[in-house]
């Protein structure tokens, strides 16, 4: 499944990206920082990419999920540092999805 929720990841990077100019552009790879001063993007570049990613995600899995919310913000480790945390915060809350 991890695979998968790159997969989706990287496509909603692509559409940002096409946004972006080249060098404010997003790398496609797990060591990827989203959110922090190593990203290049500013508070409208995250927003951006958490709403594709939720896109994609029910696209691509057919569940809706929220990336944005109070479970998010209180987090020790912020999901949205790299893109690995975010695919591994994500799969945690699909499979919360398929226990309810």
């Amino acid at each position: 499944m991890i695979d998968n929720i790159y997969k989706s990841i990287y496509k909603s990077i692509d559409e940002v990206n096409s946004q972006m100019s080249k060098d404010e552009q997003l790398i496609k790879s797990p060591d990827t920082v989203l959110y922090g001063e190593s990203s290049s993007l500013d508070s409208i570049g995250l927003i951006n990419i958490i709403v594709t990613v939720e896109q994609n995600i029910e696209d691509d899995f057919e569940k809706s999920i929220t990336l944005a919310d109070q479970k998010a913000m209180s987090q020790k480790q912020s999901p949205f540092k790299t893109v690995e945390s975010l695919a591994k915060y994500i799969q945690i809350l699909i499979e919360e999805k398929k226990n309810e």
